[in-house]
């Protein structure tokens, strides 16, 4: 992997969350590691669990942790995190119902969060109020999957004035000026990563990574040389082997729809812990 930026630390963004995305990014590589991004729907299996499933994911070794916010019409997710959002709405799971989890975590762990979720839910929360909210309760960045790049200008400009990073998606259709533009935005901003998205369609665990992964990454570090930012690999991992191919040539990898599956198959016997092991087991490969 290479030297890379996410984004420079000054006495204006230390104080908000987002200087942590920089930090951990550069702690990871200075270990000579990737970075491991788990996520977890909040409210499932239900609102305390997720609370100390991703505690758990932090004691296990996760450097960042991406909080889902559920919604009723999820485009890019797949059916476990369908299943998994939908069980959180019917429990009644609200932004500031997920605002009130990224408050419990970063009371007891400095584990760095982002929030994942769609951008409806998010208008109607308020962009204002949203970004407030969740830098106030130690979030340090958005990732938006249904929002591209040239309509973000609102709630970048408001996310960026609360010391909050707006992490960009690139999926493999990507054309080169669109990954341009994604990293010229995020070097503008307090810090971050580029999202790589590792194939075309919905999230969901598979067997291979996606023979086309390697030299996609490339293709993205290529449009983002001059940037140098930090690239994270999502969609389709679930294995320790999965994680050590795709650190080999980035910086980040993120892992979702098999972590909802092992919290279903120990949501009554102990999910956090079986969580714990399974973020260890992905830190030793």
């Amino acid at each position: 992997m290479e030297t890379i930026s996410s984004g420079v630390i000054t006495p204006e963004n230390q104080q908000y969350p987002v200087g942590k995305i920089t930090q951990t990014f550069e702690r990871a590589h200075s270990e000579q590691r990737g970075v491991i991004i788990p996520y977890f729907m909040c409210g499932y299996p239900n609102i305390k669990d997720t609370v100390d499933i991703v505690l758990a994911a932090a004691e296990g070794g996760a450097d960042i942790i991406e909080l889902g916010m559920p919604f009723s019409d999820p485009l890019a997710d797949g059916a476990t995190i369908q299943h998994a959002g939908q069980v959180a709405l019917e429990q009644g799971m609200t932004i500031q119902g997920c605002m009130d989890i990224a408050k419990q975590v970063s009371a007891k762990s400095d584990v760095t969060l982002l929030m994942m979720g769609y951008y409806n839910p998010i208008l109607s929360y308020g962009l204002e109020r949203f970004c407030a909210t969740a830098s106030a309760n130690g979030v340090s960045g958005l990732i938006i999957p249904d929002l591209p790049v040239e309509e973000a200008d609102p709630l970048q400009e408001i996310a960026y004035r609360h010391g909050l990073a707006l992490i960009y998606l690139v999926p493999p259709t990507a054309p080169d000026e669109r990954i341009v533009t994604a990293a010229k935005r995020t070097a503008t901003g307090p810090g971050g990563f580029i999202y790589c998205v590792a194939l075309s369609g919905v999230t969901g665990s598979r067997l291979e990574l996606p023979a086309h992964l390697q030299d996609f990454i490339a293709r993205i570090r290529a449009a983002t040389q001059e940037q140098k930012l930090p690239l994270a690999v999502g969609f389709g991992l679930s294995t320790p082997a999965h994680i050590a191919t795709v650190t080999s040539y980035a910086e980040g990898a993120v892992i979702g729809s098999a972590l909802v599956k092992l919290i279903d198959q120990h949501k009554d016997d102990q999910p956090a812990e079986a969580v714990k092991m399974y973020i260890q087991s992905l830190r030793q490969k």
